[in-house]
């Protein structure tokens, strides 16, 4: 990920929407500054749609809330705008605007951020995203790490747990319920599908 230079002023979430879309680019700020956000590969394309399927189940059957895939842009932070864009959310009914989903970025943070890490991120840029998601006040963030089939969770105190592939991973009570072998999100062969 790299900032791209801003000389004039830094942007706002409304200039980040208004900019042209171009076919695979995509952008999000930190703290006014326009950050390209490379493309995913196909693993990591692959686990997004197993978790949104997986997450959509589950929080649809209980009434919970919506479940987004990536490409929906959060307004964390203003003056100066900070938009990211996780790669699956999940936003509680009841924080869902009384005017319903928004046209455009949502406004406010997400109650679940996922962030699937691909093998271009680096370290720092993770702990970045998820320091701000917790600032902003989600409630549950969860780190996958294909290479070693694991998941970091972090919750808004500070603390956070690495869990291995043969770990649960739950919810707490942002998906009450919710429960999953770790290995299980990242079951994304034809061959491990297959059977499902």
């Amino acid at each position: 990920m790299q900032a791209i230079e801003q000389r004039e002023r830094l942007l706002t979430a409304e200039d980040l929407e208004g900019l042209p879309e171009q076919p695979g680019v995509r952008y999000e700020l930190d703290e006014g500054k326009l950050v390209e956000m490379p493309g995913a590969g196909g693993i990591h394309a692959a686990i997004v749609v197993r978790l949104v399927l997986l997450l959509h189940q589950f929080v649809t059957s209980r009434r919970l809330g919506f479940v987004f895939g990536d490409g929906l842009g959060y307004i964390l932070r203003r003056n100066p705008d900070t938009v990211r864009i996780p790669d699956v959310s999940v936003v509680r009914r009841e924080r869902v605007p009384a005017a319903g989903i928004p046209e455009g970025f949502w406004p406010g943070a997400p109650d679940l951020a996922v962030e699937i890490v691909s093998p271009h991120d680096r370290a720092e840029e993770v702990h970045e995203r998820v320091r701000d998601y917790l600032g902003a006040g989600v409630r549950l963030v969860w780190v996958l790490w294909p290479k070693s089939r694991t998941v970091t969770v972090y919750w808004p105190d500070g603390t956070a747990r690495e869990l291995g592939p043969d770990e649960k991973l739950t919810g707490g009570d942002v998906l009450p319920g919710f429960e999953m072998t770790v290995s299980d999100l990242f079951l994304v062969s034809p061959e491990a599908s297959s059977g499902e």
